[in-house]
């Protein structure tokens, strides 16, 4: 590892090879980096603010950088980008849980590193920025969406402090860095932000950003980087199935016909299903009747929705991965085997697989970090999913993929999008939480605008400003596809039904803290 120690991204100290110092041409940190990244390919190049070089934590650094397309920063009291970018960016990587190993692309230039072969993929493209803060935060935004795993990560040094880091980007360097790596639309986002929320009126940073280059969507080919993460493999890598199921009971057959013939056996498939009629019986006899090359345990309840069922099913896990999958999928023989050989290969904790339905065509064709999650199309290390539950929040309603994602990334879980490993998706007509009763807040009019629980999912994982942005964008969006053409009535219209969306989301988490706790007081009297 090469170790380059800097003085507030100003100039470089050092570098460092284990306890030997190096000569190097320039003490700017940009030319050092490239310089060093050019020289030694082989080596982690790492960097770190002179101030914390008694912290670094270097017995952890072979677990954080397992394999080549790792780059990760932790920052100890400073970070570039200010809490502002949450106006035009409501996805999980701007949120960072600092205690614990959490992806995002946001990069601080107090402690970090990234393989020399892996930066140097990037020069060509940013050789010309001079600004470290802004180096590393480029490559972490282009680099994420084209397969660099970007973290921050405690675990580089020992000392934490606890509290939030200062923001060291001025507006110009904001705004310049949002119009080049976003949708042009997105600065005006911003900029109205910034005059109605802060009183500020950034006239001028919005003018110079539009001088600059534009990367929005650039394409980096990482794929010469040779993968092979060198975390011990799990000893078995036995897998579980989790299966809710209501009114589908043919779909569900041939899912299990489809485990039936992988070459990677499931150990066990747990299928919880669902009809609210309490006179009614099973509507799955193969369930019995059939053999199976794995053991099949059954729920038959009359409690719908696929939150409940799929938390039943999840305390009978007892393998080292869980695949959560729908009823209504099918499985190409290989699936399982491609996907624990992918797990592997990257050193992952969680994949999404690829699921499309009949003539759709794979959109992303990278495995990178995810910025969403699928409840019926995942496979996820036991001890993390375990740790989780589907929120009630989110039954017979939207959201609950999504919460549950949050919940396995808050403790430590990255989530990897793997278009390799496919599922076909058969959109069977019923079943799940299509079978979705009339909601309280659907019974009296004006309608809550954005769903509740949509807004309950914001309030719990949402930055103040990424809150203020999802709803700046979400009046923008729906105003042509309403009829009150009057910007002003359709504001007024448009916070009464915000409000109420907030009033209920509350309600909504309220009672399911109240549930928790009255819950953990009966485990106490017991």
């Amino acid at each position: 590892m090469i170790i380059l120690i800097h003085q507030k991204t100003q100039q470089v100290v050092k570098v460092l090879k284990g306890e030997a110092q190096l000569e190097i041409s320039s003490a700017n940190c940009t030319e050092a980096f490239w310089e060093l990244a050019e020289k030694f390919p082989d080596e982690i190049i790492a960097w770190c603010e002179e101030e914390f070089v008694d912290d670094l934590n270097i017995e952890q650094w072979s677990q954080i950088f397992h394999q080549d397309l790792i780059m990760a920063s932790y920052a100890v009291e400073n970070t570039f980008l200010p809490d502002s970018i949450g106006y035009i960016d409501q996805l999980p990587f701007i949120n960072v849980n600092r205690k614990v190993l959490y992806a995002t692309w946001q990069m601080s230039s107090d402690v970090g590193g990234i393989k020399g072969e892996t930066l140097l993929k990037f020069k060509s493209l940013f050789e010309e920025i001079n600004n470290f803060d802004f180096l590393l935060n480029s490559i972490g935004k282009i680099g994420q969406q084209n397969g660099l795993f970007c973290y921050s990560a405690p675990d580089l040094v020992s000392r934490i402090l606890d509290k939030n880091p200062e923001a060291t980007a001025n507006s110009n360097q904001l705004f310049s860095f949002v119009y080049q790596y976003y949708n042009t639309i997105w600065l005006s986002v911003l900029f109205w932000c910034y005059w109605k929320y802060e009183n500020k009126f950034p006239l001028m940073a919005f003018i110079h950003a539009f001088s600059k280059e534009k990367f929005f969507l650039q394409n980096i080919d990482l794929s010469a980087v040779k993968i092979q993460s060198k975390k011990a493999p799990k000893a078995s890598n036995f897998i579980d199935v989790v299966i809710p199921t209501m009114g589908r009971a043919e779909y569900l057959i041939q899912v299990l016909e489809d485990l039936k013939l992988q070459s990677h056996l499931p150990k066990k498939v747990i299928v919880v299903e669902q009809n609210p009629d309490v006179n009614s019986i099973s509507e799955l006899p193969e369930l019995y009747s059939k053999t199976w090359p794995f053991k099949i345990t059954h729920h038959f309840i009359h409690q719908t929705g696929a939150c409940n069922a799929r938390n039943i099913a999840l305390k009978e896990v007892d393998s080292d991965w869980v695949f959560l999958a729908d009823d209504d999928i099918r499985l190409e023989s290989d699936l399982l085997k491609k996907a624990i050989k992918g797990i592997r290969i990257l050193g992952a904790n969680s994949i999404n697989m690829n699921c499309k339905q009949d003539g759709e065509q794979t959109i992303f064709n990278k495995v990178k970090q995810w910025g969403s999650f699928g409840s019926g199309t995942s496979i996820v290390e036991s001890t993390f999913a375990k740790k989780c539950s589907f929120s009630k929040i989110f039954e017979h309603g939207y959201g609950e993929d999504a919460d549950f994602g949050m919940q396995l990334r808050n403790i430590g879980c990255d989530i990897i999008y793997h278009p390799e490993t496919e599922i076909k998706h058969l959109k069977a007509p019923m079943g799940g939480f299509r079978e979705k009763p009339i909601l309280a807040w659907e019974q009296k009019r004006p309608l809550p605008k954005p769903s509740p629980t949509l807004m309950a999912f914001a309030l719990r994982y949402y930055t103040k400003e990424q809150i203020t942005g999802f709803k700046t964008s979400l009046y923008l969006k729906y105003y042509n596809k309403q009829s009150v053409k009057n910007p002003f009535s359709y504001i007024r219209k448009m916070n009464k039904c915000w409000n109420k969306s907030e009033k209920w989301a509350m309600k909504l988490i309220n009672s399911e803290k109240s549930f928790e706790n009255n819950l953990q007081v009966n485990t106490q009297t017991k």
